[in-house]
């Protein structure tokens, strides 16, 4: 793994493919920004740009009928208050991992590699304040995993990883 001059490392995951997502190789600015997660463990520190999803309309429609995503991408979606949530894959045809987060930013379950199109039911559990979908297997692959942090404006300032005050 090389490292790039703005002290970000890229994953490889085949030959010649290299996903562009950013794992911080040093510590990342406690700013937050609605756009951005920052996700921290034993195994380091992960950034996303993310898109919201934070009504009703917008968590129904979710990744659906996209075909890709960029591995540095994905999901949040935030609820009003924690509660039990369940996903499914109905016309969503990339696989995601999900990320079921509590309301202080500590993730407490992943369901890894979610299948396209499947319409099982995904339980996070109960206490769901938020989920990150983004791509299937990056979790695995970065090492993200239950009890992991995140960072950003949602969880507020009594949050496991807060943002720094502006």
């Amino acid at each position: 793994m090389g490292m790039c001059s703005n002290r970000i490392a890229a994953i490889a995951t085949g030959p010649g493919l290299a996903l562009a997502m950013l794992i911080a190789a040093g510590p990342v600015s406690a700013q937050c920004s609605a756009d951005e997660v920052v996700i921290r463990g034993d195994w380091g520190q992960a950034r996303f740009s993310v898109e919201l999803a934070d009504d009703p309309r917008e968590r129904a429609r979710g990744l659906m009928n996209r075909d890709s995503m960029p591995a540095s991408h994905g999901m949040l979606f935030i609820y009003e208050r924690p509660q039990r949530a369940s996903f499914w894959m109905k016309n969503t045809l990339i696989p995601l991992d999900m990320l079921f987060i509590d309301r202080d930013g500590r993730i407490s379950r992943l369901h890894e590699n979610a299948v396209p199109l499947d319409e099982t039911s995904i339980n996070g559990g109960k206490n769901v304040f938020a989920v990150l979908e983004i791509n299937g297997g990056l979790a695995e692959r970065i090492g993200i995993e239950a009890g992991s942090v995140l960072r950003h404006p949602a969880f507020g300032p009594n949050a496991a990883w807060p943002c720094a005050a502006p």
